[in-house]
């Protein structure tokens, strides 16, 4: 336990501003890479209603109607037989929200509220209590208040403006924690290091600076995600030790050449580790236009009876294709000039992507091709 000691006294008072002060200038810390293990948050999810709508909520929906009834009849209200309830002011909501690690009872967590039924507006309504589950169905928090919906919505004979979503808001601080979820932080000798991204080589970065500041033997990366830590076991002493660890620098690794393309978007990335080898590109446009246009013709006059007006299109149809270039792409190491070359061709984003899958294919373009 001496260690432990020691190796605090050098790195609060003094250490870590000299070991900040020396980091280089592609260095980060661990906690901007790792995270311990077990540390995370969890998702709750929760049925309710909101109620105190102005005529903008489900209306005569089934699912709605049973659950008004039923909350209800919990409250001592019963309705005669038959009686079938069809609200317009009250609308069945799905509750989301995330459970923070550490989290006590009586601490107040943020809620969002969705409507699930055909409500037209959510705004200026008041959730009522709406117990909060677990995946393992427990409750772990209560939900209720007052939504706050970023949006406003108009109508007026039969025109309607809405400005932004009206289906969807949020309770600030609108659930109590119940229930406390157990964390492994204090169980055993050691702690796990959890990388954000699986690379051996910065695990076993982040593994040999633990063991320059505290000692040989404390941290060893077991794979390319995972770095385990030999840690004190007094709960006041590792919360300390884990909190020194993380401000620990690490020179980052150098990352994996990738390229990545959104389909919805037509945006394209690509990292400073993309390289081009020498190729030669050959791109052309082809352009298809259809453009069809109403004639009508009339019966003349005195013309026989039953003779009609007659509606018809004329088509014209055009085809045109751009002269296809042939450019000779240099082998390049620098982003800059991969993005010259690829900007010399004069493609859109959605002809990128083609380009860059048969330079891919041609072995030309050292990198990972992901569609998001």
């Amino acid at each position: 336990m001496n260690r432990w000691l020691d190796f605090f006294r050098w790195l609060l008072p003094l250490g870590v501003a000299c070991v900040i002060g020396a980091t280089p200038a592609q260095a980060a810390r661990i906690k901007d890479v790792a995270a311990v293990q077990g540390v995370r948050s969890n998702q709750l999810v929760g049925y309710g209603l909101v109620v105190g709508l102005d005529g903008t909520g489900d209306g005569n929906n089934a699912y709605t109607s049973r659950s008004l009834a039923n909350f209800m009849q919990q409250m001592g209200i019963s309705l005669p037989p038959g009686v079938a309830v069809q609200p317009k002011n009250v609308a069945a909501v799905l509750v989301t929200a995330e459970l923070p690690p550490f989290a006590r009872p009586g601490q107040t967590i943020d809620v969002t509220v969705s409507s699930i039924g055909s409500a037209k507006s959510l705004r200026g309504g008041t959730l009522i209590q709406t117990p909060l589950r677990g995946a393992d169905g427990q409750v772990y928090a209560l939900a209720q208040g007052n939504l706050v919906v970023a949006g406003a919505g108009a109508s007026a004979g039969g025109s309607s403006v809405t400005v932004n979503h009206l289906n969807a808001g949020r309770i600030p601080n609108g659930a109590l924690v119940e229930r406390t979820v157990p964390t492994p932080l204090l169980l055993g000798e050691t702690v796990t290091l959890a990388l954000r991204a699986d690379d051996f080589q910065t695990a076993s970065r982040v593994a040999a600076a633990i063991n320059r500041a505290i000692g040989d033997g404390t941290a060893q990366a077991l794979d390319g995600r995972t770095v385990q830590v030999r840690a004190p076991r007094d709960p006041n002493e590792r919360v300390a030790f884990l909190a020194s660890l993380e401000d620990l620098p690490i020179e980052l690794a150098t990352p994996t050449a990738r390229v990545v393309f959104n389909a919805r978007t037509g945006s394209v990335v690509l990292n400073q580790a993309v390289k081009l080898a020498p190729a030669a590109i050959a791109h052309g446009n082809l352009s298809i236009s259809i453009k069809s246009t109403p004639q009508v013709s009339q019966p003349p006059p005195f013309a026989p009876p039953g003779a009609q007006t007659v509606v018809t299109e004329k088509a014209d149809i055009q085809i045109q294709q751009d002269g296809g270039k042939i450019i000779e792409v240099e082998a390049s190491a620098q982003l800059a000039d991969v993005v010259r070359a690829l900007n010399k061709l004069g493609a859109t984003p959605q002809d990128l992507l083609a380009i860059l899958q048969a330079l891919k294919a041609a072995g030309s373009l050292q990198a990972e091709l992901e569609v998001i």
